[in-house]
């Protein structure tokens, strides 16, 4: 569930204006009366979600299902916080697995325990037109003990706090002015917007604001020493796959693809900058990532070879394969998609994969490099890019149109090293290797196609040659074939002129 709402401090003496006017005739406020809530609030002991703006709670005195994990989604224009709520059953005592893995990639090896328990009086408001409910208004006193404790009287009272809090509940356009009034008669009335700070948060104080255990980023500039862009460019992509853990977990579209280029990408990065690590640094964290890349790699390969059987079959309208056999070679390899996705879970779920996600923080968090990196990064960098370069022109300028597959997808691997070279160094070398990035990546595309249409051209022969009997399936896979070799050739005759295009002075001398 989405939720997006406005938040806004407020002293014990606050008195909500009369909001019935401010909305104008035909919108009402209308109580509906007070709620006592109860929420066991759960993290690691150094408070690994709460520092990322992460909740889990296990709430009651409310309807619905009692286990809350909320993820930060961003902001609205007009201010209002935007996370996503996801609501599940489960005994108190607790996390249910459902949440707790959704969590993994942030609290990787610690164990969940309660930090804090919130009780708040809560009086609701809703406000309301004559088309149903736009928004709900909630006044809170909030109430915070350690841990479990239970609040039966105010000697368990840590800290008390009031708050308000107005929640969007339509995707009426109508609910945007509610949102937009409703702040300015609150703020008007003296209460402090621009709030977004999670109950739990602002109940565990500055503990739970400080920076994640992942550092971020940070910016380079062109006095930024080798060393710094080393670091800049392995936490950015360590970032980018703790944020697909979630997704691929959810199985949402194209997850899994971009999890293993993440992966893909880090060790093309410690390739890149061997000269200038530490390999006993690089290592451990180069065999893990292959290992994950391996796990991810089976599903990933099993979704392109499906969405490749259906256009592939759709080529030439023309001349149309057989349907009824399209669907039970699409059931062969959604039963091997399948198989591959739980093996994929088994790894997500072993214990390897959290101590890898723990190695990852602790190798990105210190880079170890040599004396060379301590130069600046637009002086070293271009001549580790031009390595990987060099690779790719001494492959790529000898391709010819009868060169066994293994060829050209060994340009292909050497293509997307370069890619991801220059991709690598253009935060801090600049336009020249963001050039050379793009180029490389036409490149990469055409190559790209040339290796999907061999594989699948493979694959349909194995699937023929597994299933004898069935003359429908083996002539269709005959057909499928015939396309797919069409498109190798098809792509072999097209990448010349790409290649011409890239392989210029023009992109390349700021290499040497």
């Amino acid at each position: 569930m989405r939720e997006e709402e406005l938040k806004f401090g407020v002293h014990g003496r606050f008195v909500l204006p009369d909001l019935t006017a401010a909305f104008g005739t035909g919108h009402r406020v209308e109580p509906q009366g007070r709620q006592i809530l109860t929420a066991v609030y759960y993290d690691t002991a150094d408070l690994r979600l709460a520092r990322l703006g992460i909740t889990l709670r296990h709430r009651t005195g409310e309807g619905g299902p009692p286990w809350h994990l909320k993820l930060p989604k961003g902001a609205t224009a007009a201010g209002a916080t935007v996370r996503e709520e996801i609501a599940v059953d489960g005994p108190a005592e607790t996390p249910p697995l459902a949440l707790t893995g959704l969590v993994t990639a942030w609290i990787r090896t610690e164990p969940l325990v309660a930090v804090a328990t919130l009780r708040t009086d809560r009086d609701r408001y809703l406000i309301t037109d004559k088309k149903g409910t736009l928004a709900e208004l909630v006044d809170d006193t909030v109430d915070v003990s350690d841990g479990r404790g239970l609040l039966a009287d105010s000697s368990g009272v840590r800290t008390t706090f009031r708050e308000l809090e107005v929640e969007r509940k339509s995707e009426r356009k109508a609910a945007d002015s509610v949102l937009a009034i409703a702040a300015e008669v609150l703020t008007a009335a003296g209460a402090a917007g621009g709030a977004t700070t999670p109950k739990l948060v602002r109940a565990l104080g500055t503990r739970a604001t400080a920076p994640p255990d992942l550092p971020v980023a940070g910016e380079l500039t062109d006095r930024s020493t080798a060393a710094d862009a080393i670091a800049f460019v392995m936490r950015r992509s360590a970032r980018r796959l703790l944020d697909y853990d979630v997704r691929v977990r959810r199985n949402e579209k194209d997850a899994v693809h971009q999890a293993r280029v993440a992966c893909r990408r880090m060790r093309s990065d410690l390739r890149t900058f061997r000269p200038l690590v530490n390999p006993d640094w690089a290592a451990p964290l180069d065999a893990e990532l292959k290992w994950l890349a391996a796990a991810l790699g089976g599903p990933r390969d099993a979704e392109v070879l499906r969405a490749r059987l259906r256009s592939t079959a759709d080529t030439d309208p023309l001349a149309p394969v057989d349907a009824a056999a399209i669907e039970r070679i699409d059931a062969i390899l959604e039963s091997r998609q399948r198989r591959a996705l739980e093996n994929l879970d088994a790894a997500l779920s072993s214990d390897r994969y959290p101590a890898l996600l723990d190695l990852l923080i602790d190798t990105v968090r210190t880079p170890e490099t040599v004396e060379l990196a301590d130069q600046r990064a637009v002086w070293v960098l271009p001549s580790m890019v031009e390595v990987v370069w060099d690779k790719l022109a001494s492959k790529a300028g000898k391709l010819t149109i009868d060169d066994p597959d293994e060829t050209w997808h060994d340009a292909r691997i050497r293509a997307k090293r370069a890619r991801y070279a220059s991709e690598a160094v253009a935060p801090a070398v600049g336009a020249p290797a963001t050039r050379l990035a793009k180029a490389c990546a036409e490149v990469q595309e055409v190559l790209g196609e040339h290796q999907d249409a061999a594989i699948a051209a493979d694959e349909w022969r194995d699937i023929a040659l597994a299933h004898p009997d069935d003359a429908d399936v083996v002539l269709t896979c005959g057909r499928l074939i015939e396309r797919e070799r069409a498109a190798v050739r098809e792509s072999r005759v097209l990448f010349p002129p790409v290649w011409e295009q890239t392989d210029r002075p023009k992109l390349t001398s700021w290499l040497r």
